[in-house]
């Protein structure tokens, strides 16, 4: 295990400490073997002068001649004067010179001794403290004249000289030791000082670069810690910061800031769209903008939309009010990029729209031109993606780093898509919600629109005790106008008729187009007396009425029907059917005119009204009503042949009353469910009988819902005849009388559970189908034929059913085009891409099945 870490300081102090004490030992160690040394090799060099002085002495005394008294006087004389200058000095005679002299008292020689006369070689000794010199006295020419009995270089004697050194050793240890002492504090003192300043270089530089790298919270401050590089004192921490540089640029290309990273995943939350998101979709770009700004420095943002071919709208979003030369400038730069090279923007027509995300004109944003050309990135598109977005763009400053470029650049393809799907939904929605209260012709409120206006006009009636008045007006021969120049001159003249009705109107007044050549006004707060001026003004208007067409004009007349709530009737349907009878009793007493109710009148057309249920029993009990079928042609090849069954009463004359005289009534009495098991069961009979083996289209009834054994009897009635219940299309409309959308889930889930198909009709005439498409199993898409009758010279209604095709076959789901009357509407349905077709151009409602049995694609 390791040991606790410690600063640099301290690890430099202890080591110094440490080795200066090992140094000093050392040191004085050496020095006082060097010193003895030293005292020793003096002592040798006295001791070989001793010896030599001695011979010297020797020789010149023996020169002269001397006797044994006087050489034995010298011996004393030499040996007490060497003891004391520290010395013992001693002669030894040789065997050669005692045989010729005579031996004297000396001491018995040791080996040592014995060995140098032997050897004759000067020799000395070091035993510890002591120090012996052994000098050979070896006879020269001038010896052998006293000497006769030895030769040249033969040794006469040995000189000893002795010295004790450990008083000299002793003081040299002392002195050694004490200056040691005096000048160890010295490199001690030096020692710290150079530790202390090589711990405050690396102090310094390590700070310097915790600093650095305490400053990194993103990728961008990576790049700063060069920009701070300082020199350090040593080389080794130079290379390190170094090192450390490298590894950011490293760092710098192969990570990804951690904010960004964030940001991303923030970003896909924004896929999930909600309604106020779709509501205004600049303010939620807006949003998106100040949440990019927290991880990336944008100024602008821009978003290119393709409205028609060459024709562009540019969309422009600021995070600061920008002054009037950079709006400019950003536009010209936006443009000329845009423009450059052959893309499809090169000749495209731009509107530009700005956006101020934050109006803090304490902010005025200022750019300059170059900073605008270099640090502008975008992402274009040839092809237009979903809600027509083709490019979008930002101005960002951080073009030189090539890792969040690559992160802006993977922005803005999640914002290419979110910001496009956001316009597409906000458009298809604002075009839904227009058009699930508009008629597309006319621009006013369509039929469910009116019901709901006038549900509520009743009920305020009903609390404040006003009257409310109706007036229905049907155009007079409107169809020959639609025969003889066209329907898009009908439609034309439709348009017209709308403008002019509503200037007719007060403010309050309620003003719709029923269907068809038929409107319906609400006068609200009104009796008979405002009805009757308001009808006969709008009589006398579109009497005086004329439009051109081709060099001529065309005029037309209409017939209205009035009616008051409460006096004529008690509800909103029974309003609406005395006032259509009166409607139809103004045509019949010669058109062009308006039809108020009289107390007769009255009474005569509540006999009717009578008259219709008692039908409507009469239809039930003896099961009068027929089936029509009325063809829906496949436009795929290989798609099965399919009919819509529609409900008939046969009368007295053998005429037939279309579904729309009586449906109401029976809806009313709650007996349609009965009509509907009457017809399903001529239907399938004919199918039967004919082979038939393409889809059958039924329209189910809301009241279906609510009967509780309405699907054992379509199981029963599907197994009796033989069909497959996968062959069987039940057709749900929006109806007021679905009141719980959890209650048609389980029904119309029972149904796909039995292997029926299902489908909704008229879808788009109210906001509803949507819903419906998204909680319920749906097969089929019967789109609004207002929209396919119109959608030829209508680029709004082209656009809806093209949306409404797109989705469906997003979702899996199939097309069917109502109100196919001509074959122009024919061709345009089958370019947009929709499965079946059906209307009186393909075939009108017809009693027997056979009819359509050998009926070949169009």
């Amino acid at each position: 295990m390791a040991g606790r870490p410690t600063t640099i300081r301290r690890y430099l102090l202890n080591r110094t400490l440490l080795f200066s004490v090992i140094g000093f030992l050392l040191l004085l160690v050496v020095a006082n073997q060097a010193y003895q040394s030293s005292v020793r090799q003096s002592a040798r060099q006295v001791a070989a002068s001793v010896a030599q002085t001695t011979f010297n002495s020797m020789y010149s005394i023996m020169s002269q001649g001397w006797s044994r008294t006087q050489l034995e006087t010298f011996l004393t004389q030499l040996e007490q004067g060497s003891r004391e200058q520290g010395f013992h000095i001693g002669l030894y005679r040789g065997e050669l010179v005692s045989e010729r002299f005579g031996p004297i008292e000396q001491r018995a020689p040791d080996e040592v001794l014995l060995a140098a006369a032997t050897s004759g070689r000067i020799t000395a000794l070091d035993q510890g403290e002591h120090l012996r010199y052994l000098y050979p006295l070896k006879a020269h020419s001038d010896c052998l004249a006293c000497h006769t009995n030895a030769r040249a270089g033969d040794t006469l004697g040995v000189i000893s000289v002795e010295q004790d050194l450990s008083g000299q050793l002793g003081m040299a240890s002392r002195n050694l030791l004490y200056y040691l002492l005096l000048l160890s504090p010295l490199p001690l003192l030096f020692a710290f000082w150079a530790v202390r300043r090589v711990s405050l270089n690396i102090n310094q530089s390590v700070q310097h670069l915790s600093r650095s790298i305490a400053q990194v919270e993103s990728l961008s401050d990576l790049s700063r810690m060069g920009s701070e590089r300082q020199q350090f004192r040593f080389s080794e921490m130079n290379s390190i910061f170094g090192q450390v540089e490298q590894l950011a640029d490293k760092l710098r290309n192969i990570a990804v800031d951690k904010d960004l990273l964030e940001f991303e995943i923030r970003l896909l939350e924004k896929f999930v769209i909600t309604s106020e998101v779709v509501r205004d979709w600049r303010e939620y770009v807006n949003v998106l903008m100040l949440d990019i700004n927290q991880v990336l420095d944008i100024y602008t943002m821009f978003s290119i939309f393709k409205v028609d071919d060459e024709l562009f709208d540019l969309e422009i979003f600021w995070l600061y009010p920008p002054a009037p030369a950079t709006r400019e400038m950003m536009e010209q730069a936006v443009l000329a990029r845009l423009r450059t090279g052959d893309t499809p923007f090169s000749h495209g027509e731009f509107t530009l729209h700005h956006n101020v995300v934050n109006h803090d004109h304490d902010h005025v944003l200022e750019l300059d031109e170059k900073d605008i050309e270099l640090q502008t990135k975008s992402l274009l598109v040839e092809a237009p993606k979903i809600g027509g977005i083709v490019g979008i763009g930002v101005q960002a400053d951080i073009v030189k780093d090539k890792t969040r470029v690559l992160v802006l650049e993977s922005i803005l393809s999640t914002l290419l898509n979110v910001v496009g799907s956001v316009k597409a939904i906000y458009k298809y929605t604002r075009d839904l919600e227009y058009y699930a209260t508009r008629d597309p012709l006319t621009n006013l409120y369509n039929q469910r629109m009116l019901w709901e206006l006038l549900d509520y006009e009743l009920d305020r009636s009903r609390r404040h005790g006003y009257s409310v008045a109706m007036l229905l007006l049907d155009l007079d021969n409107f169809k020959s106008i639609n025969d003889g120049y066209g329907h898009a001159c009908g439609d034309h003249l439709l348009t017209e008729l709308s403008v002019l009705l509503k200037g007719q109107l007060g403010t309050g007044d309620v003003l719709a187009r029923y269907g068809g050549d038929e409107f319906v006004i609400v006068l609200t707060e009104a009796g008979m007396e405002r009805a009757r001026d308001v009808s006969e003004r709008i009589l006398a208007a579109v009497d005086g009425f004329a439009m051109d067409h081709d060099g001529g004009q065309i005029r037309v007349t209409c017939s209205v029907g009035v009616g008051i709530f409460p006096e004529h009737a008690g509800n909103a349907k029974d309003l609406f059917l005395f006032v259509d009878n009166l409607m139809y009793r103004a045509k019949s007493q010669g058109k062009n005119r308006v039809c108020l109710p009289g107390d007769e009148d009255v009474a005569d057309i509540f006999r009717d009204l009578s008259e219709k249920t008692q039908l409507v029993v009469q239809a039930i009990e003896q099961r009068t009503l027929l089936p029509v079928f009325q063809p829906i042609l496949p436009l795929e090849a290989g798609a099965p042949m399919a009919v819509e069954v529609l409900s008939r009463i046969r009368l007295a004359d053998d005429s037939l009353m279309n579904a729309g005289e009586f449906i109401e009534i029976a809806e009313s009495m709650g007996k349609v469910h009965l009509l509907d098991y009457i017809v399903m069961e001529k239907a399938f009979a004919q199918v039967r009988e004919t082979g038939f083996d393409g889809l059958v289209f039924i329209n189910l009834s809301p009241r279906a819902v609510l009967v509780g054994d309405f699907l054992t009897r379509v199981r029963t009635l599907v197994a009796d005849y033989g069909i497959d219940a996968e062959r069987v299309v039940f057709e749900i409309t929006e109806r007021d009388t679905i009141k719980s959308m959890t209650l048609l889930e389980q029904f119309v889930r029972a149904l796909k559970d039995s292997g029926f198909l299902l489908a909704i009709d008229d879808f788009g005439s109210g906001f509803s189908s949507f819903h419906y498409l998204k909680h319920l199993p749906i097969d089929f898409v019967k789109i609004e034929g207002e929209f396919i009758a119109n959608m030829t010279h209508d680029s709004r209604d082209l656009a809806f059913v093209s949306s409404i095709t797109q989705l469906a076959r997003q979702l899996g789901v199939k097309t069917v085009a109502e109100y196919v009357e001509n074959q122009d509407v024919l061709d345009m349905v089958r370019a947009t891409g929709i499965d079946h077709a059906q209307g009186f151009h393909v075939g009108r409602p017809h009693p027997q099945l056979s009819t359509w049995l050998q009926m070949e694609s169009l």
